[in-house]
């Protein structure tokens, strides 16, 4: 038996992934509740460009002077422009709280994305 450092170190790094392509692991994304309140010329443009972002609509509700409040959820991923885009979509009349709602499995292709963007090592 080899009991030297590195035949310790290797034989755990083989171990690991070989028990992590076992386990059949899923990518799971951080997801966010939505309220955005828009004039309600804007809501149909919001919606798509929510659906776009692979976000849900929840409801949709009136409010006072013409506005409408949508809620929903999105992966945070997804969100990181959202104000400009918002701005833009509603000349700067729209407005949205995000707040932590919990973790969704990825979609595949988000995470066969993820796996093509890491160095698989090879084995030694």
């Amino acid at each position: 038996m080899d009991s030297k450092e590195v035949a310790f170190v290797n034989a755990g790094r083989k171990a690991f992934l070989d028990a992590v392509s076992n386990a059949k692991p899923l990518v799971l994304e951080p997801m966010v509740d939505l309220e955005i309140a828009v004039p309600a010329d804007s809501m149909g443009d919001i919606t798509g460009d929510l659906s776009s972002r692979r976000g849900r609509v929840a409801s949709t509700d009136a409010a006072s002077g013409g506005r409408m409040v949508i809620s929903g959820q999105a992966p945070l991923a997804e969100m990181g422009d959202y104000q400009s885009r918002l701005k833009s979509v509603t000349g700067g009349e729209g407005s949205y709280t995000m707040e932590f709602a919990g973790y969704e499995p990825a979609p595949a292709a988000v995470q066969k994305s993820l796996m093509a963007s890491f160095e698989h090592p090879e084995d030694e």
